[in-house]
């Protein structure tokens, strides 16, 4: 059988690179030469050269999974959580209507679902398309229109500038049995949620939530096969993924 023509390969993820936008609290991304190729060959006198890069990144960088001990002291890590978190049955909910200044209410999520003609069924990976990747990812400021209590400046739209869910929003989808809450911005929290609601949720149900997605406009009001899974990270609080949909052609 040829899977390709079974399936629809959709990348719902973020690139990662030297400077990308990351939530504030987070390491910066740097990425740096291990070796050359001419390096090598010269180290080991072979014809052959290898090159190979350093990492320095946060386990929160671009399109990435938290791990419930992210948020819950006594939370699974990353490496611990059984991986029906981070693939199986997902929908996409339209809720661009939404305005960046409140948050994702109940209301507006019952909305988008009737909007959808899906349901959302126990196990089931919920993603929210608000529109914040293609409004303002990587739209650099110079201005200073940080958070003054946490000290932010200097960052970009796409840091400060989304909505988010309600901490009865985040419980409506949790009461329905979701595994994990994706989203296309740097967080599930409104940005001026410094309760972290979405994320007290998550930690009250054991649920992980996957945060920086994109291209949800290809997959929204659709049912789909979901995989994004973390790496294997021992005791990690998270982890950068390799998020796609698989749509059934």
């Amino acid at each position: 059988m040829n899977r390709n023509k079974k399936w629809k390969l959709v990348d719902l993820t973020q690139e990662i690179y030297e400077g990308n936008s990351i939530y504030p609290i987070h390491q910066r991304t740097f990425i740096f030469v291990n070796k050359t190729h001419q390096q090598s060959k010269d180290a080991t006198g072979s014809r052959l050269g290898f090159s190979a890069r350093n990492l320095l990144m946060s386990e929160h960088c671009a399109t990435h999974s938290d791990a419930v001990w992210e948020y819950k002291e006594d939370g699974a890590t990353i490496d611990k959580m059984p991986l029906e978190h981070f693939w199986g049955d997902a929908i996409c909910l339209d809720l661009t209507f939404v305005p960046e200044d409140r948050y994702i209410e109940p209301e507006d999520l019952e909305k988008a679902l009737a909007n959808s003609g899906l349901t959302i069924e126990k196990g089931d990976i919920v993603l929210m398309y608000t529109g914040a990747w293609e409004r303002h990812f990587n739209k650099l400021t110079d201005k200073d229109i940080g958070n003054p209590i946490l000290g932010y400046i200097g960052r970009d739209e796409y840091q400060l500038v989304y909505t988010g869910l309600s901490e009865a929003g985040a419980e409506w989808l949790a009461q329905k049995g979701v595994m994990n809450i994706g989203i296309d911005s740097p967080a599930i929290d409104h940005p001026d949620d410094l309760g972290f609601s979405g994320h007290w949720v998550c930690g009250k149900y054991d649920i992980s939530n996957t945060e920086n997605l994109c291209n949800l406009d290809k997959v929204v009001n659709k049912r789909f096969l979901y995989v994004g899974l973390p790496l294997k990270i021992r005791a990690g609080s998270g982890s950068p993924i390799r998020a796609v949909a698989l749509l059934e052609e």
